[in-house]
């Protein structure tokens, strides 16, 4: 019997452990999966700005065609001749 009240007692040590590491790890589980959100919100707003700074260089690099920059206008040719087929194509579409 005495043998029994040991085994009982020591599963009962091991279940008490096994528990607390269970409250920890889900404790550590929480604490990263915040993170991950927040991580995951920083890297969103980043790519935003990223689209944002891209739209600017190129407005950038056009207007400096215009203003007569020779690197950009070969860019901006291209640009205004596809701007113009456009246009081109939506007057078609409305005279049909």
């Amino acid at each position: 019997m005495n043998g029994l009240s040991e085994l009982i007692d020591s599963l009962e040590v091991k279940f008490f452990k096994l528990n607390q590491k269970l409250i920890q790890l889900e404790k550590i589980n929480l604490d990263l999966n915040e993170q991950l959100l927040t991580s995951k919100k920083i890297q969103q707003q980043q790519s935003e700005e990223i689209a944002s700074l891209t739209n600017q260089i190129d407005s950038l690099k056009m207007i400096n065609s215009l203003l007569g920059s020779e690197e950009n206008k070969r860019e901006t040719k291209l640009k205004i001749n596809s701007l113009i087929r456009e246009i081109d194509y939506c007057i078609a579409q409305l005279s049909d």
